[in-house]
């Protein structure tokens, strides 16, 4: 039909151009120039027609390498929050009553032993009371030995008749007198002995000085506050959980407890409170903190305020790597890639974090094949390009490249 057209047309034009009253050759010029025309818009036509037959080609919105859920074993941890406290705090203060502190010879954060001397009070009117009491000892002593002497004497005579009973016994009496007063003596210089030990405060157990209230040069009573002590250093969590979650835990429990600052510390549940809160319905866990390195110990302070994951076991699970999970409006999906490389959005229900894996709990099989990463710019019904490891790795060390690239993501 488009041939007859043609024909049609170069007979009219040829008929038009011999009516016209121009030369031969100018009319052989016409004549050529018309007909290439014709033929070149007969050919553009059936390109057009060619390109519009041909059927659209669809480009893969992404290029991706896959993934599939894999069967592990998972620890089963409980999250609780706590209080860093001191295991015993020692109270340290004064015995000797009214005297003056002379010096002090710790400060707080000091790490002091057992026996190791804290302060010194001015001991001169006590080394004058000890002096008085060895004065008093003596003379007892003296007055001992005297009546002593003369209830031998009376007892040497007492069958004869040159004393009368009544002496005898008197003698005897203040013997038995001499020897009291020789005790009592004894017993006041050890009271002034004793007061003048005390004018050294001395630590009662190894640890660290965590508060200091006396000042050089008051005088203090007896029994007054003067220094804390953390007894051996020791630090513990107290971990708060629910009346429900305390029967899961058991003394011997190992504890990862995280400060505030990152840094982390093992530790071992040494036991559970007898009682719950009432207003919360808390109970507390103690738990002994291993801080024996310097930079832990550092950063776990009495007062402060930590979280920690009891370690209850552990059990089978899917795991799939994080960057597999995308966070849409609150839930969590996994992109599936079917057979024919087309992307299907999946809901998933995750659980445990561990490391870089990530447990779904439903939604996905591990015979299922899903988007490694990337899956946040893909739709229900994108088609994708699988690639290998090897280029997906490529893709992850030049991050920067794979985001200027829309058709392609860094993949882990």
């Amino acid at each position: 039909m488009r041939r007859d057209t043609t024909m049609n047309l170069q007979q009219s034009t040829t008929s038009l151009i011999r009516s016209l009253p121009v030369k031969p050759l100018t009319l052989g010029l016409i004549t050529a120039s018309v007909i290439t025309l014709i033929t070149l818009g007969v050919s553009a036509t059936r390109s057009y027609a060619a390109d519009a037959a041909k059927p659209a080609a669809t480009k893969p919105a992404l290029t991706v390498s896959l993934t599939q859920p894999q069967s592990s074993m998972l620890t089963i941890k409980l999250a609780a929050n706590g209080s860093v406290a001191a295991w015993q705090e020692a109270s340290v203060g004064a015995e000797a009553n009214g005297l003056r502190v002379a010096e002090l010879h710790a400060n707080v954060g000091d790490h002091v032993k057992r026996g190791q001397l804290l302060a010194s009070f001015a001991s001169e009117s006590v080394q004058a009371d000890v002096a008085l009491a060895r004065a008093a000892v003596a003379e007892a002593q003296a007055n001992a030995a005297e009546a002593s002497a003369n209830a031998d004497r009376a007892r040497a005579v007492q069958g004869s008749g040159a004393i009368s009973a009544q002496q005898v016994n008197q003698y005897l009496t203040q013997e038995q007198t001499g020897k009291a007063r020789v005790a009592s003596a004894k017993a006041q210089l050890d009271a002034q002995l004793l007061r003048l030990k005390n004018t050294q405060l001395l630590a009662p157990d190894s640890g660290i000085i965590s508060a200091r209230t006396a000042t050089a040069g008051s005088v203090v009573g007896a029994g007054t506050e003067m220094f804390k002590l953390i007894r051996q250093g020791r630090l513990e969590w107290r971990g708060e959980v629910t009346s429900a979650e305390l029967g899961r835990i058991t003394p011997g429990t190992t504890v990862l407890v995280t400060a505030p600052s990152g840094t982390q510390t093992k530790g071992k549940v040494r036991m559970l409170a007898p009682t719950v809160d009432a207003a919360s319905r808390n109970g507390l866990v103690y738990v002994d903190l291993q801080s024996a390195e310097k930079s832990i110990a550092a950063s776990f302070k009495p007062g402060m305020y930590a979280r920690g994951e009891f370690e209850l076991g552990s059990s089978g699970a899917l795991t799939v790597p994080q960057a597999a999970v995308v966070v849409r409006d609150g839930f969590s999906y996994v992109a599936r890639v079917g057979a024919d490389s087309r992307v299907n959005q999946v809901k998933v229900q995750t659980g445990r974090v561990v490391g870089d894996q990530i447990e779904i709990q439903s939604g996905v099989k591990t015979e299922d094949k899903l988007v490694a990463s990337g899956g946040g710019f893909l739709s229900d019904g994108d088609l994708v390009k699988v690639v290998g490891a090897a280029q997906s790795s490529a893709s992850a060390k030049n991050p920067v490249a794979a985001l200027a690239n829309p058709n392609s993501a860094a993949i882990k």
